[in-house]
């Protein structure tokens, strides 16, 4: 491994790692790849197109909470346990979770397999851009599916809703992270989704998710993340809730803070789309 990267099943896994275990009946590899709206891209027809040898397709948006208005929260349990199983993926496998997109999706599919209490998942480093500049195979067949028994045991604390990010807000007992841009944090420029309105959530602090990444897309050292927070002004060993547009990227940060050790942290999963719709919420604009 020419990157010196630490291989970490419950993380991150690098593309050696992945073809070395190709073969393994336990593996379960995961397309988690999910594009912006405006980018025109479309995930499932890239995937049928194009994947990693036994790819399942995991579709983001249909395995999530369709009771809610937000968009792809996290999904309940029984709809989680339903199409795992129909992707035959359950209890006893390996579960490596990739993606081909620019908002680097798939953390926020392991952040979804650890809220439902499975945690032999880890992120492929560097996603299927770093697999196909190796030269490793891909494939365009479906794979084939049988069904794998799976028991989940949900982690509520690894999720937070706008009540306890308000409370947390108020009482600067958490560390918020928020993964945008730094213009949109800023409040400086129109959010993507119409309708709400712009800056960010009171005491957080701006950690661009590009920040904790090489320019191959793999993720930077843990020595570099902590020095990535810390340069954000964040305290990397605090309790933390993580938090961006609606979700997604929010994910990368969770990943790296497990990756340097943290354990107490959660996800905001109605993020800005949630907090900046609220008229009643307050916001701050500038910097932190």
């Amino acid at each position: 491994m020419g990157d010196g990267m630490q291989d970490d099943p419950k993380t991150l896994v690098s593309t050696e790692w992945l073809a070395a275990h190709l073969s393994d009946p336990d593996l379960r590899i995961i397309d988690a790849s999910w594009h912006m709206p405006a980018t025109g891209r479309d995930a499932r027809v890239e995937y049928d197109a194009c994947h990693i040898p036994n790819a399942r397709f995991f579709d983001i948006d249909a395995i999530s909470d369709k009771r809610s208005t937000l968009p792809h929260m996290a999904p309940p349990v029984e709809l989680f346990i339903s199409r795992m199983r129909a992707m035959g993926i359950g209890d006893g496998h390996q579960v490596v979770v990739y993606d081909n997109s620019d908002v680097h999706s798939a953390a926020r599919v392991w952040w979804t397999f650890r809220l439902m209490g499975k945690t032999d998942v880890a992120v492929l480093d560097g996603g299927l851009g770093k697999w196909q500049a190796e030269g490793r195979a891909v494939e365009d067949m479906p794979p084939m599916l049988r069904d794998r028994h799976i028991t989940v045991q949900r982690q509520a604390g690894l999720v937070r809703d706008v009540t306890q990010v308000a409370a947390a807000s108020k009482l600067r007992d958490h560390e918020i992270i928020d993964a945008r841009s730094p213009e949109r944090f800023r409040g400086e420029v129109e959010e993507p989704r119409p309708g709400l309105r712009s800056g960010h959530i009171p005491g957080s602090r701006n950690l661009p998710y590009g920040r904790l990444l090489n320019a191959d897309g793999t993720m930077k050292s843990p020595e570099e993340l902590r020095a990535a927070f810390e340069a954000a002004g964040v305290d990397p060993d605090r309790p933390a809730i993580t938090t961006c547009g609606s979700g997604v990227t929010a994910a990368i940060l969770s990943l790296a803070l497990e990756r340097i050790g943290n354990r107490n942290h959660s996800l905001y999963d109605g993020s800005w789309t949630e907090w900046g719709s609220f008229p009643d919420l307050n916001i701050a604009t500038g910097d932190a």
